[in-house]
C-alpha cells in the first residue's frame, strides 16, 4: 500500500512554540493508524496540522505527493475530512441537513445541492446505518447518534483521509464498539486512510493497525499493536506510578495494598479476579495461590496481591508449591476459594481442606 499521508522531520504547534517536533508518521489507504499518549502531549495539535487547519512550526506534510499546503481549501476538502472532538449545535436542522453539509466542497458558493448531491448524502447515511434519522432534529438526538452523523457528514465530502479526535469520547460502551466496528469496515475496502487519538487503550489496542506514541514532545514509538503493548512500555509511556497496567489483557489495575496477608484467596482459572478487586478496595492485603504460569487470574494477582505462589504451566500444581502457600495460609486470618477443583490444580485442594479443618474458610460475601 502506498502512503496517501508522510511526514519529513514535521513540528507541530502554535505560533512559534512547538508542541511536538520531528515527526515521522505515514498514512495508508485501508489502515488505521491511531495516535495515543498523555494528556497535553500534543495529540490534538498534531491532528489539527494534519488537517491544514495549523501550519507547521517546522519540517514537511505531504498528501498525496503534494505538500499539504499547496492545496486550495476546496481541493483539500475533497481530500480529507475530520470529525472533532467539540460537538457542534446547530439549530432547527434536520439530520440530514446536518450529512449534507459534507457535500459543500462540491456545490460552489451557493451551496445549492444537485440530485447526484442529495443522492450522495443518502447513501452514505444508509452506510452509516442512521437513514432512520433523516428527518429528525440533530439537536434533540443522543451522542450515539449525533457521533454517527456527524461521520456520515465527513464522509460525504468522499474523502481518502478521514481524520478523528477523540471520536469515542463522548459514547457509552455499547456506541464506542459500533463506531469503531464501522470505522473498521469502512477501511476495509482498501481506498480510505484513518488517523486518529484515543484514550481508551484497551480499544486502541484492538482496533487500530499502527500506533503512534507521542511523549515529551516527540514521538516516542510508532508500531504495531502487539509492538506496542508489550514489554511494560504503556506504563512507561504515561508514567504510571499508582497502579499499573496490564497490556496483554488491556486493564488498569489499582495499586495494591501493601502489608501482611490477611487472606488466602484459593483462586484460578479466572475466578478469583473480582474477589482481588474487591480486597484492594476494602484495603486489606491478601495472598493468593496456587496458580500456575499461565492462568487467567494471574496478571492481576500479580498486580494487586501481597503474595502470590505460582508454579510451572501446563503441569500439576506441585505438592512443593502447595506447601510453600500452606506455610503463607497458615499466618492469614480468612481463607476464601473461589475456584473448582480439576487434574490442573487438584493439590490445591489440601489448602481448602485445612483452611475448613481450622475454621478459616469464609464465603465471598462475609468479606467487609
Amino acid at each position: 500500500m502506498s502512503e496517501l499521508l508522510y511526514t519529513d522531520k514535521l513540528s507541530v504547534g502554535y505560533g512559534e512554540k512547538t508542541v511536538v517536533r520531528d515527526i515521522a508518521l505515514a498514512a495508508k489507504p485501508g489502515q488505521v493508524l491511531c495516535l495515543i499518549g498523555p494528556n497535553g502531549a500534543g495529540k490534538s495539535t498534531l491532528l489539527k496540522t494534519l488537517m491544514g487547519t495549523l501550519p507547521p512550526t517546522g519540517g514537511a506534510l505531504y498528501l498525496d505527493g503534494r505538500q499539504l499546503q499547496a492545496y486550495h481549501e476546496w481541493e483539500l476538502a475533497r481530500i480529507s475530512s475530520a470529525v472533532l472532538t467539540a460537538r457542534p449545535e446547530p439549530e432547527l436542522m434536520t439530520a440530514a441537513e446536518v450529512v449534507s453539509v459534507g457535500r459543500y466542497p462540491y456545490t460552489g458558493r451557493l451551496g445549492i445541492l444537485t440530485e447526484e448531491d442529495r443522492r450522495i448524502v443518502r447513501e452514505t447515511m444508509e452506510k452509516v446505518g442512521v437513514a432512520q434519522l433523516a428527518d429528525a432534529d440533530f439537536s434533540r438526538l443522543s451522542d450515539g447518534q449525533r457521533q454517527r452523523l456527524l461521520l456520515a457528514r465527513a464522509l460525504c465530502q468522499q474523502p481518502r483521509l478521514l481524520i478523528l479526535d477523540e471520536p469515542t469520547s463522548f459514547l457509552d460502551i455499547h456506541h464506542k464498539l459500533d463506531f469503531l466496528q464501522l470505522i473498521r469496515v469502512l477501511v476495509k475496502g482498501g481506498e480510505l486512510a484513518v488517523i486518529m487519538s484515543m484514550h481508551e487503550l484497551e480499544l486502541a489496542q484492538r482496533f487500530a493497525d499502527m500506533l503512534l506514541c507521542i511523549r515529551g514532545g516527540r514521538v516516542d514509538r510508532m508500531g504495531s499493536p502487539e509492538e506496542i503493548f508489550s514489554g511494560g512500555y504503556i506504563e512507561q509511556l504515561y508514567d504510571i506510578e499508582n497502579g499499573s497496567y496490564d497490556s496483554l489483557a488491556g486493564t488498569a489495575e489499582a495499586p495494591r495494598t501493601e502489608g501482611a496477608p490477611r487472606v488466602f484467596v484459593i483462586g484460578g482459572g479466572g475466578s478469583g479476579i473480582p474477589l482481588y478487586r474487591r480486597l484492594c478496595r476494602l484495603g486489606i492485603p491478601f495472598a493468593v495461590g496456587v496458580l500456575p504460569e499461565n492462568d487467567l487470574d494471574l496478571p492481576t494477582a500479580r498486580a494487586l496481591a501481597a503474595i502470590v505462589i505460582i508454579d510451572r504451566a501446563n503441569e500439576p500444581v506441585s505438592a512443593d508449591k502447595v506447601n510453600e502457600a500452606l506455610e503463607i495460609l497458615k499466618t492469614c486470618e480468612h481463607v476464601v476459594c473461589t475456584t473448582s477443583f480439576g487434574s490442573v490444580n487438584l493439590e490445591n485442594r489440601r489448602l481448602l481442606e485445612y483452611a475448613k479443618a481450622h475454621n478459616m474458610l469464609i464465603n465471598v460475601n462475609e468479606i467487609e
